[in-house]
């Protein structure tokens, strides 16, 4: 009788047959507790998210100063990537997760000492730390999963955990604009602490084998120099793992944190409802998150897991997104409004979650933690680069204006990517 990665024990050999997320949850103990963890950090996470920006909206009223926040959340996960991605290849995964976890949870208590204009340079110093730290968690966490379920259960899982993203999203923006509306912003970042406590304790429950490299500790710059330039290599060598890293780095250009400023902005001056528009904040991040968890799981229905379904659905993702831009576009009615973001959010979770499938399917595990950490650094540079420039347009131009061209700059890479598959259906890349 065998341990199998459910953390079960099987003497079956795993069944092709596609598995249901229910009974994937059922029978997979270890991503049971995973996704559990996943559930209650994103809660808090978006807590926290509206809680900062909304603070620092209101300490400043300045789009620049939004904007700014929103580059140090970006590049202080780009900055540990490389050691990152070396360290979740060499290192016990299910230990870095429960140390990050920790690490986070002290680290959102000190934002409770910030309290006038003055403190805000300790909050961008705080949100680098908190930042810095997911740096490691999420390709940890996102290379650990093919080390939990079986085959015929990865697309299941990704999808899954694509979906509670999207739906802790939903949920955590919805009650993060209530608490820092009705109560302020400082419960939030108390929640957010408390939940990256729980996220801790239930990760403790996965069995896993550990996987420290026995000269894991022996010239550690040097080996994760080392590690990190052959993860590179590896890349270099295979163009379509290379070009799927990308997907991401789009989304944080053109359609993620790029796209969040722009809400803080619509909530501030359009359509303000709570203090400092933390209400019309929170709906508008909850309809995000609606989007991008129903996209991926509707959208499976008709690709399955086949590679060049996956592909195909990418360029219709960045499509929608482009369709939503434009409704939005107007901003003369709030539920106009609402359902533009919602279409924003539905291409912007397909892209996501299949581009993050495509790299499971095909990346061997022996550098999967390097990938992961690559494509999150791709994604932090491009978003930081996008949160920049967009904090600096809302303060130069009308919101519209820069919507607008938001709408026309997300067709650019899906018509890239259009190209990239055809090409590989006719055999020329591979």
């Amino acid at each position: 009788m065998n341990t199998d990665p459910r953390g079960e024990h099987s003497t079956l050999t795993a069944s092709p047959r596609p598995i249901s997320y229910a009974e994937l949850i059922r029978t997979n103990r270890n991503y049971r507790y995973l996704w559990l963890g996943q559930i209650v950090s994103l809660l808090g996470d978006w807590f926290n998210l509206i809680a900062s920006a909304t603070l620092i909206a209101l300490l400043t009223e300045s789009g620049l100063a939004v904007g700014s926040l929103f580059v140090v959340r970006m590049l202080a996960p780009f900055l540990v990537s490389p050691i990152a991605g070396v360290v979740a290849d060499r290192f016990n995964r299910k230990h870095i997760l429960i140390a990050t976890d920790l690490g986070r949870a002290l680290t959102l208590l000190a934002f409770l000492l910030i309290r006038d204009p003055g403190d805000i340079w300790l909050l961008y110093i705080l949100t680098g730390v908190q930042m810095g730290i997911s740096g490691f968690f999420t390709p940890t966490r996102t290379a650990i999963l093919p080390d939990l379920v079986s085959g015929p259960e990865l697309g299941a899982a990704n999808a899954l955990s694509n979906a509670t993203w999207s739906a802790m999203l939903s949920l955590g923006a919805a009650l993060g604009g209530i608490v820092s509306g009705v109560w302020g912003v400082y419960p939030a970042f108390v929640i957010d602490s408390l939940t990256f406590l729980i996220s801790g304790l239930f990760i403790l429950q996965i069995r896993i084998a550990p996987t420290l490299n026995p000269g894991a500790l022996a010239h550690p710059l040097r080996a994760a120099l080392t590690k990190y330039l052959e993860g590179l290599a590896y890349l270099r060598h295979n163009l379509t793992i290379l070009v799927t890293t990308l997907h991401k780095a789009m989304i944080g250009l053109m359609a993620g944190s790029t796209f969040e400023i722009v809400q803080v902005s619509i909530a501030e001056e359009v359509f303000t409802v709570g203090a400092g528009g933390s209400l019309s904040l929170g709906f508008m991040f909850m309809m995000t998150g609606v989007g991008s968890g129903v996209g991926p799981i509707l959208a499976r229905v008709f690709t399955g897991d086949t590679n060049h379904r996956l592909s195909l659905a990418i360029v219709l993702g960045y499509g929608t997104m482009a369709v939503g831009y434009l409704i939005v576009y107007p901003l003369t009615s709030f539920v106009a409004t609402l359902f533009g973001i919602l279409l924003r959010g539905l291409g912007g979770g397909v892209v996501w979650a299949f581009s993050s499938q495509l790299l499971l399917q095909q990346v061997p595990g022996q550098v999967r933690g390097r990938v992961f950490a690559t494509e999150f650094a791709f994604f932090m540079l491009a978003a930081s680069v996008g949160a920049f420039t967009v904090g600096r347009a809302l303060d130069a131009f009308s919101i519209s204006s820069v919507i607008g061209g938001l709408a026309a700059l997300v067709l650019v890479p899906g018509s890239l990517w259009a190209l990239w598959v055809a090409r590989q259906a006719r055999g020329e890349v591979r």
